[in-house]
């Protein structure tokens, strides 16, 4: 792991007044989706200062699904990045020579979900059979269903799978179009209630209660970028850590950031989505008893025998490949209060 030895924070405390401007160095960050709830820590942590603690400006731009913001990371469009490390997986196989890894976990438990109507019938892996399925094809949740499928015996030629768009997923959903969706956890579930769909004729099976050993979304940095300014990345990940934390001490300063940058949502819808994601994939057992940020390595050699069975790998899947530890930050910051 790198160790800095000072962070920019400390050393910056030792001088006389404010950091200036103009010492800032500017970190564009590519979020995977649109600013919902579960991007409201990173709001945060710009409000709160955290960022510029380390010396850092921080702009953050929304995405349009979980693979959106690796090529803009593997080019250098971006020093950082938010995406799914399974589609990263699959992305560094394809392409060996790109510059771009995973560098922090944050979704230690991945939001990969079904959601269906029970109303329709759906409320376990098995009922899906003989259903109709909405998956838009970028959906990450969409790229772990053969995993979920085979985990499950599920015969994928009894699901009719109809390719919908993000926008029109939940709706028809809602409208009753489609029996079921792909989509995580916390985005689809909510944005059925603010369609109007009851919360008791909404299920969620999360496909890492039914036998997905894989791991969710992490920062995503450019290597060139990282090993030419690797306190730059430790400072990044060790506010991002401390804006978690404050997020989960103070959801409503966390949501009152969030609709700062995106007036037009539903406050209340917001923070509910924040808490799904903290209780269900950030704030894990794992994480509250090792921190945050890393990976266990037994389970991660797990997740990708599981993609293996689905994927054809053309090199050898190592982890060392995919997922490095070397810029997380060793000053306390990654345990969650």
């Amino acid at each position: 792991m790198y160790l800095k030895p000072l962070s920019f924070a400390a050393a910056v405390a030792t001088l006389a007044g404010p950091v200036a401007a103009q010492e800032l160095t500017d970190v564009p960050f590519a979020l995977d989706w649109k600013f919902e709830g579960p991007a409201a820590p990173y709001f945060l942590a710009i409000d709160d200062g955290l960022f510029k603690a380390e010396g850092l400006e921080v702009e953050i731009s929304a995405g349009q699904g979980s693979l959106d913001a690796i090529p803009k990371v593997a080019t250098g469009a971006y020093p950082v990045g938010f995406a799914d490390i399974n589609s990263l997986i699959k992305f560094l196989d394809q392409n060996p020579d790109a510059p771009v890894t995973a560098v922090m976990m944050i979704y230690d438990k991945p939001p990969f979900a079904v959601i269906g109507r029970v109303s329709q019938g759906i409320e376990t892996p098995a009922d899906l059979e003989g259903k109709i399925l909405g998956a838009p094809p970028p959906d990450g949740a969409w790229a772990q269903f053969p995993a979920f499928a085979l985990a499950n015996d599920l015969d994928m030629d009894a699901i009719e799978v109809e390719p919908v768009g993000f926008p029109t997923r939940e709706p028809m959903l809602a409208e009753g179009k489609v029996d079921a969706i792909t989509g995580f956890n916390f985005s689809s579930y909510l944005n059925l209630v603010r369609l109007g769909v009851e919360e008791d004729d909404i299920s969620t099976i999360l496909m890492a209660d039914h036998g997905l050993q894989l791991y969710g979304n992490a920062i995503i940095a450019n290597t060139d970028y990282a090993e030419e300014n690797p306190q730059v990345v430790t400072g990044f990940l060790s506010a991002v850590a401390l804006g978690w934390s404050a997020a989960m001490q103070d959801p409503d300063a966390a949501i009152e950031a969030l609709i700062a940058r995106n007036p037009a949502s539903d406050a209340e819808l917001e923070k509910r989505r924040l808490q799904m994601s903290i209780d269900a994939n950030v704030a894990t057992p794992w994480v509250l008893e090792n921190g945050m940020g890393g990976i266990d390595a037994d389970r991660f050699d797990a997740g990708l025998e599981q993609i293996a069975q689905n994927y054809e790998f053309q090199g050898d899947a190592n982890a060392a490949l995919y997922f490095t530890d070397a810029y997380l930050p060793d000053d306390g910051s990654l345990m969650l209060k």
